[in-house]
This record gives C-alpha cells, sequence and structure tokens, in this order.
C-alpha cells in the first residue's frame, strides 16, 4: 500500500468546472469511501487519481512522489 495526498485538484471538460478544489490525504493503511449524489464528480476524481482522466490544475502525489503525468500502471 502506499499514501495518497490530492491538493487543491480541479477538473474541467471545456468550460465547465466538474471538481473544484479537492485536498484528501490517505494514509497508507487507511480505509476511505468516497460517496454524493450522482453526477457530482466521485467516479471523474477516481478515474484521475487511477491516471485514466488528466487533472486540469492540482496535484497527485502517491507516497509523496507526485504522479500527475504518469501512466496508470507506472503509479
Amino acid at each position: 500500500m502506499a499514501g495518497l495526498t490530492l491538493k487543491n485538484i480541479h477538473k474541467s471538460f471545456g468550460k465547465v468546472k466538474v471538481i473544484h478544489g479537492i485536498d484528501m490525504e490517505v494514509k497508507d493503511g487507511e480505509f476511505i469511501v468516497i460517496v454524493g449524489p450522482s453526477g457530482c464528480g466521485k467516479s471523474t476524481l477516481l478515474r484521475m487519481i487511477a491516471g485514466l482522466e488528466n487533472v486540469t490544475d492540482g496535484d497527485i502525489l502517491i507516497d509523496n512522489l507526485k504522479v500527475n503525468d504518469k501512466e496508470p500502471m507506472d503509479r
């Protein structure tokens, strides 16, 4: 396992802003649940963490290493 840190994560599709500045830290071994109504950005956030969607702004760190530009298999 590895720690995960999200710093001021934003995602836009064109002019439509869908994620507005998420900050989160998940320590090694912790278990989290992301909940919310349909269309609120849960899946988009998970896809950005996995590397399947580009981050518009902000940083994703895994074990304190920035992974924004890394391929999914390299995260």
